[in-house]
């Protein structure tokens, strides 16, 4: 049995743009399970832009994170111990868990993972919650039909990526945003989208949106909110439908602080759009039929991903700072352990 737990803790609520003082760190003894329980020997984790939501007081769809307890997130690990029927010691499972080297865990909600399906850290990315994300977004919100154009923000991220790719899969047009050229080069290069916008550097965004969609957005998929939002809203075709799936632009701002918008909501009327928001969660079918469907599209060569890996548990916080200033390329994922 191991015996230390290195471990991140939530050392502050941050007020803003999140800092490495809003974390700490501390060691303790590996807990040996008891009955129904597992221990977990982590070795991937994820971080993810709604997780800073977790870490403000205040009721959410999701319970907040605890200051001076570890922070949570979707790990890929290896059983150590068991004392839970169905599992066994060198079973790979991903679960929500902790932001730590090894975690003790009841099992509730942690899946055995087929290390020969896919590379582990996939079933953080395109076959975990943000590719059921994508799919989910684009079929059950987003109704997506062959044919129809489809705008994605943050495209070149762990969601984005797959939302675009998913929609050219099923014969669609499909544009996005992204923060640089060599963010746009890759979806347009690497991924197939038919046009790609640098939002930082495009100038008006409305014009830009337009350009890159010219018969107009039947479905689009918001990862960001702000001008870019709002410049999609108003190229939206009649009967579109708005897929909301994150707003990392307001993510690090105060309530009290957060500018009005987007404007233009008067268009949702004239043109009879859609808008919802999601939690992936609610929809186990269509998330457990992407793991189905996207393994047969990554081992058909339809799908690509790619990832930002950052090394070692105590990377962790910095990774995830960088992850919401848009420094990844694909899916930031931490690397703890070896496989």
């Amino acid at each position: 049995m191991p015996e230390i737990n290195r471990r991140v803790l939530l050392e502050s609520r941050p007020e803003g743009w999140v800092g490495l003082d809003n974390f700490a760190f501390d060691e303790m003894p590996v807990a040996e399970p008891g009955d129904g329980e597992l221990l977990v020997r982590n070795v991937f984790l994820s971080v993810d832009p709604y997780m800073r939501g977790r870490m403000n007081a205040g009721k959410s769809y999701i319970a907040p994170f605890e200051v001076g307890e570890p922070l949570q997130g979707g790990v890929v690990g290896q059983v150590v111990a068991s004392r839970r029927d169905g599992f066994g010691e060198g079973d790979w499972v991903s679960g929500m868990l902790g932001w730590e080297s090894y975690s003790l865990t009841d099992g509730e909600g942690v899946l055995k993972v087929d290390p020969d399906l896919a590379p582990l850290s996939y079933h953080l990315g395109i076959l975990g919650m943000p590719g059921m994300t994508a799919y989910v977004g684009l079929t059950a919100i987003g109704r997506l039909a062959l044919g129809e154009t489809v705008f994605v923000t943050a495209a070149s991220g762990a969601v984005g990526s797959v939302v675009g790719q998913i929609a050219k899969n099923m014969g669609c047009y499909v544009a996005g945003s992204a923060g640089s050229d060599a963010k746009v080069a890759f979806l347009t290069d690497e991924l197939g989208f038919d046009a790609g916008i640098n939002y930082k550097s495009a100038g008006s965004a409305g014009k830009a949106v337009r350009a890159a969609c010219p018969k107009g957005i039947d479905v689009h998929f918001e990862n960001v909110g702000g001008p870019i939002f709002e410049a999609a809203l108003f190229n939206m075709r009649q009967n579109g439908r708005i897929v909301l799936c994150g707003m990392i632009a307001d993510y690090n701002v105060e309530f009290s602080e957060l500018p009005p918008g987007p404007r233009g909501l008067f268009v949702m009327i004239g043109r009879s759009l859609s808008m919802q928001g999601f939690i992936v969660f609610h929809y186990p079918e269509l998330c457990r039929e992407w793991v189905i469907k996207g393994s047969k599209w990554l081992a058909e060569g339809k799908l690509r991903y790619r990832e930002s890996v950052a090394e070692g548990l105590d990377a962790a916080p910095a990774a995830f700072i960088g992850m919401l200033k848009g420094q990844n390329f694909g899916k930031q994922i931490v690397r703890i352990d070896e496989e």
